[in-house]
């Protein structure tokens, strides 16, 4: 199964005057979801911010990219999680993730565990909030979570719970994905708590290929195909221009890639809106990706990109 291009857009924080035109904005130019991340510096709280944004429009996605599990309860998550869904209407879609910036829990004071407790935490987030969305009453008792006889807090009044999101890098985490998520994102591994000068290039296509396969192999392990996933990925650099060789050229050297790499890799597009069409159309062949989320906060580059780039592509 091909599934069709979306696109969406990732933005930490909006005009405190204008929050709720800038959303509009990007529901009328095209845009299927905007995505919030999960970080303590700079940023509107995701959660907070898209049940306001439930209230101002009418067919836009409302999702995180992603929620760190450690940052709050999974019962916590699930109730705010369900009751977003409930007021937005059936739109939101939840990325949980097992967190990686160091910065954030130094600041806080969170212990920052071993990236294998980390994820042992998600894979029990995930069974508990989805627990929580579907049954009655849940029971879990985990190594580090344990609920007893809870609730089920919010009714979802008919709506399909939230689409689960669940992005990574690293083997375990993708096939953890593989079985659990309604979508997956692709990312780069970010091993060291931070990005450095590797963390591109661990998004060439071969390590792109790898990682797939890395959710192919979970998929299979929970009896489903990867075509019933839909893949995503987060695009850092958005550069529309005929002459993409200095952009390029700049890049490469930013990224420790080869120009080539550069105009393939996932984490960029780069070029004009026909050759950006054109590889998203092969990217899309060989890995099946097709779910695009681009960055925010600069207004004259999304308008284009929605125009030469989203219009064109949406539902193709």
């Amino acid at each position: 199964m091909v599934r069709p291009f979306r696109f969406g857009v990732q933005i930490s924080s909006f005009p405190r005057d204008d929050w709720g035109k800038a959303l509009l904005h990007l529901e009328s130019a095209g845009f299927s979801t905007v995505f919030l991340p999960d970080h303590f510096s700079g940023q509107w709280d995701p959660l907070v911010t898209l049940a306001g944004a439930a209230g101002v429009t009418q067919s836009l996605g409302l999702g995180t990219l992603v929620c760190d599990v450690d940052f709050r309860h999974p019962a916590v998550l699930a109730k705010m999680a369900a009751t977003i869904q409930v007021m937005s209407g059936g739109r939101l879609e939840l990325g949980l993730g097992a967190g990686w910036m160091q910065d954030d829990y130094d600041s806080s004071g969170i212990p920052f565990d071993p990236v294998g407790v980390r994820i042992d935490r998600l894979e029990e987030a995930l069974a508990i909030v989805v627990s929580l969305w579907e049954n009655e009453t849940t029971h879990f008792e985990g190594s580090h979570f344990v609920i007893r006889g809870m609730q089920r807090s919010v009714d979802l009044a008919g709506l399909p719970r939230p689409r689960l999101l669940v992005g990574g890098g690293g083997p375990r985490i993708l096939r953890l994905a593989g079985e659990r998520a309604d979508i997956v994102g692709i990312n780069p591994a970010m091993k060291e708590g931070r990005i450095t000068g590797d963390t591109a290039r661990d998004l060439t296509a071969d390590r792109l290929r790898q990682k797939i396969e890395w959710v192919q192999a979970g998929a299979e392990r929970a009896g489903r195909r990867l075509d019933e996933i839909e893949l995503n990925s987060l695009v850092f650099v958005v550069a529309l221009s005929d002459d993409p060789v200095p952009v390029r050229e700049g890049l490469a050297k930013a990224f420790g890639m080869t120009p080539e790499d550069v105009a393939e890799t996932p984490l960029a597009l780069t070029g004009s809106a026909q050759e950006i069409q054109d590889r998203l159309f092969l990217r899309r062949e060989q890995t099946g990706i097709s779910y695009i989320v681009i960055q925010g906060g600069d207004e004259e580059m999304l308008s284009r990109f929605a125009e030469e780039v989203v219009e064109p592509l949406t539902g193709q």
